[in-house]
């Protein structure tokens, strides 16, 4: 049976080494195809140490981290994750932004999803001030060679999670694929979901 840990700040800090093997294990999988990189992972997640009212979700198995969620204020995010509501008009300080889930796939079907969701946005209500919560997923062609014939898109779990797409908001991440030499661009959509 899973349990659940939600930290923040320097709390995290013993956990980054598994948190970064983690996150390229699972992001390796499509829709991803991330060819991933230790240094990269490591840099990246102390922005959730750094960052405050970061919160990370940690799914556990024993004593073993099997899965983790991540969220930050939008504020503190990179340009390229905000650009797209400072155009919209958003107040980017109402807005909490949450990044990445990951899960081993043995875990997937107990609840984790719905769990890393719930507790993300209750970190986002104790904070207080925010209107809505966000995320984006990454737009990959129905036809893509790397497809899983298999695959099921996420997007009926997310939406009754209270999430709707928004098209006209979008960005590009880089990151380099499997087979790729180098990063390239990879569309992104945004998710948004009033909070009450």
């Amino acid at each position: 049976m899973l349990t659940f840990k939600r930290l923040s700040g320097a709390a995290l800090a013993g956990y980054l080494p598994e948190l970064a093997q983690l996150r390229i294990r699972v992001f390796r999988d499509w829709p991803y195809l991330y060819d991933g990189d230790l240094a990269y992972e490591e840099r990246y997640l102390q922005t959730y140490i750094q960052a405050p009212d970061s919160v990370i979700v940690l799914a556990f198995d024993g004593d073993s981290v099997v899965g983790a969620s991540t969220g930050i204020p939008l504020e503190h995010e990179t340009a390229d994750v905000k650009q797209p509501f400072i155009d919209a008009g958003f107040d980017i300080d109402s807005v909490f932004y949450c990044g990445e889930s990951v899960l081993l796939s043995a875990y997937r079907g107990q609840g984790a999803g719905v769990e890393f969701f719930d507790q993300r946005e209750a970190h986002a209500r104790e904070i207080g001030g925010f209107a809505y919560s966000c995320f984006c997923g990454v737009q990959r062609p129905d036809n893509h060679p790397s497809r899983p014939a298999d695959y099921v898109p996420l997007d009926r779990f997310w939406r009754k999670r209270g999430y709707r797409k928004h098209p006209e908001l979008n960005t590009t991440f880089s990151w380099k694929e499997l087979g790729e030499a180098h990063e390239s661009p990879k569309p992104m959509t945004f998710w948004i979901k009033p909070l009450k």
